[in-house]
């Protein structure tokens, strides 16, 4: 058999699919910052985000504080590092929690049917469907109080229908297939047939589905936030940013800017990548690109 040629490496493999698709090399290179700003905050950040200074504030961006100070005088570079920090752990928080329960739900109803599915998707689904999510992550931080975990916990509870219903109905589709069948004439138990034939089957809608939700937790994170509803101060949070820069939108306009920057690159680059996988992961998109 003849050795591999060079274009057929893997490397080179990846690297010609991020020059057909732009958009998603913009996205890992924007969430990769992300990272490096989050993961190594204490050591980036020129000041503490939590550091007073009066005679400081609402200074323009400079050498000494590059995106400038905010009214209380807190270097706002800083303070956008370490809501990178919040938004990140809320994204991968809400969506594995999300998914999870998702999962769970989304596997009982589609695999058994019947009344177990009539009652999760016409009664449970539909009742959360009903409400805006946005809505009832509201009203379950304002009865508990704001807390970092309280925000992942009502985002997750608002969140985890979509994930459902898209396990739900790939679980319905694959269950019918033909190893399935044989799986079960051969006598594997539901669970066996779950984890080692439905399960690695629909794997790939739900990374797609999990990249997206990605970035609506980050803006359902600075949406909560902004309404003081998210991590309580002092606690850097993109959103809480811009919910102090309100009364100083037209003379310190940096104060909205930077964080509001943040916010929409963030998003941005779960979008890109999201985009990117389902291209990637769907068949006839992969036979017109030849991979």
């Amino acid at each position: 058999m003849s050795e591999a040629r060079p274009k057929d490496s893997p490397r080179i493999r990846i690297l010609n699919r991020f020059k057909e698709q732009p958009l998603a090399a913009i996205g890992v290179a924007l969430l990769v910052v992300f990272l490096i700003g989050a993961l190594f905050a204490p050591w980036l950040a020129p000041d503490d985000p939590a550091a007073l200074d009066l005679h400081g504030r609402l200074v323009g961006p400079s050498a000494a504080h590059w995106f400038g100070t905010d009214e209380l005088g807190r270097d706002i570079l800083s303070r956008t590092l370490y809501g990178a920090r919040i938004s990140l752990i809320v994204a991968v928080s809400v969506v594995a929690l999300s998914l999870a329960i998702g999962l769970v739900a989304g596997c009982v109803a589609g695999f058994y049917g019947g009344w177990l599915d009539t009652a999760i998707t016409t009664y449970v689904m539909n009742a959360f469907l009903a409400l805006p999510g946005i809505l009832l992550a509201i009203a379950f931080v304002a009865f508990m109080g704001p807390g970092l975990w309280n925000v992942i916990v009502a985002l997750a509870i608002s969140g985890w229908v979509g994930y459902a219903r898209l396990v739900r109905g790939q679980v319905m589709a694959v269950k019918e297939r033909e190893y399935v069948e044989a799986a079960r004439a051969l006598g594997a138990s539901d669970l066996r047939i779950l984890s080692r034939h439905v399960l690695p089957n629909i794997v790939q809608p739900l990374i797609v589905q999990a990249a997206v939700g990605m970035a609506t937790a980050v803006m359902a994170e600075a949406t909560l936030s902004f309404l003081g509803l998210g991590v309580p101060p002092p606690a850097a949070s993109w959103g809480s940013m811009l919910n102090d820069a309100r009364s100083h939108l037209f003379d310190s306009p940096h104060m909205v800017f930077f964080p509001a920057m943040a916010v929409m690159l963030c998003v941005l680059s779960f979008n890109f990548i999201g985009d990117a996988l389902r291209d990637f992961m769907d068949p006839r998109t992969r036979l017109r690109a030849g991979l």
